[in-house]
């Protein structure tokens, strides 16, 4: 079995010790070659190469922000079902600093453990096992692996990218404070968007919506934090939206979402699970994220769901 490990030196814990111990316990296993990103978009490239080149398994050890690159690297451009025989699967040791996505397949934060579960479901492919098979979130431009959203989410990563490139180090403490100051100064302004739902009129007055492909929506470092708590990778699409930022209805949904069994409804609040696709729309540029990196200003977005288009190295997905 061949396989590639796409290292992200500057992910927030990854560490060299932690590289070569992971290389050393997969060269037992599979042909490792080992490749470090240096630039932005260059896990895309190390990924495309590698697909063309037939390798097996992908290997990330970085954060959210590489497995989308890696992922988008694999399935190239939106629009088409991957091909499931020629396609790598996908493996990812955590390096990030919140790592949503191997969360929500059942890996371990730690890196260490995560590379003892990887090891043990590489051994598992080798007596005959099969990779599991995940849906994920076409948005038009790219591939989301487990979010997307228009608004104020968009503008708070907007906002966290500009002071990571001043030098300032991304922490949940950061993100909550960048999120306060944008929620507020949402509330200021009147809402732009209007969210279409498969077989519903459409619904104007939305301040912002988040698309989850899976749940939670992310973590405030070890507590999750849930929008569509039914949502998963073997199913539709979440949607989450409001039509108020009222900060005290706001705040009791903050509530609900931090709760450890989550109940989440409000007057001004539009979810549903479940769906097959998404559009939203905006009278001026809104600022849209997808897997937590800034997309840029966009006034239509459309997102899908695309069941079973990706092999993961990870635990069977829970029973419902």
């Amino acid at each position: 079995m061949r396989a590639v490990l796409i290292v992200n030196p500057n992910a927030t814990s990854t560490t060299p010790a932690g590289r070569d111990l992971l290389a050393h316990a997969l060269e037992s296993r599979v042909k490792l070659t080992v490749v470090h990103t240096d630039h932005r978009g260059h896990a895309i490239e190390i990924a495309r190469d590698a697909t063309r080149d037939g390798v097996d398994v992908l290997i990330v050890h970085g954060g959210d922000g590489t497995v989308n690159e890696v992922v988008n690297g694999i399935l190239g451009h939106s629009g088409g079902r991957p091909d499931a025989d020629v396609a790598p699967a996908v493996a990812v040791v955590p390096g990030g600093s919140a790592n949503v996505f191997a969360r929500a397949l059942g890996i371990s934060p730690d890196p260490i453990e995560a590379t003892n579960q990887l090891v043990d479901l590489l051994s598992d492919y080798r007596r005959g096992g099969k990779w599991r098979r995940i849906g994920l979130m076409d948005c038009g431009e790219r591939w989301a692996v487990f979010t997307a959203g228009m608004g104020v989410d968009g503008a708070v990563v907007a906002a966290v990218e500009a002071q990571r490139a001043k030098g300032r180090k991304v922490t949940a403490s950061r993100y909550i404070r960048v999120a306060v100051r944008e929620v507020l100064a949402s509330a200021r302004r009147e809402p732009t968007l209007t969210l279409h739902l498969p077989g519903a009129e459409p619904v104007a007055g939305v301040h912002f919506v988040f698309v989850s492909n899976s749940s939670p929506w992310t973590y405030a470092n070890s507590r999750p934090v849930w929008t569509n708590p039914d949502t998963t990778f073997e199913t539709g699409l979440g949607v989450f939206a409001t039509t108020s930022m009222n900060v005290w209805a706001n705040l009791k949904l903050v509530r609900q979402m931090v709760s450890r069994n989550p109940r989440i409804a409000g007057k001004h609040l539009i979810r549903d699970d479940d769906v097959t696709s998404v559009t939203v729309t905006s009278d001026t540029p809104v600022a849209c994220q997808i897997d937590g990196d800034f997309a840029g200003l966009r006034e239509t977005m459309t997102f899908t769901a695309v069941p079973e288009a990706l092999g993961v190295v990870a635990p069977a997905a829970k029973t419902p």
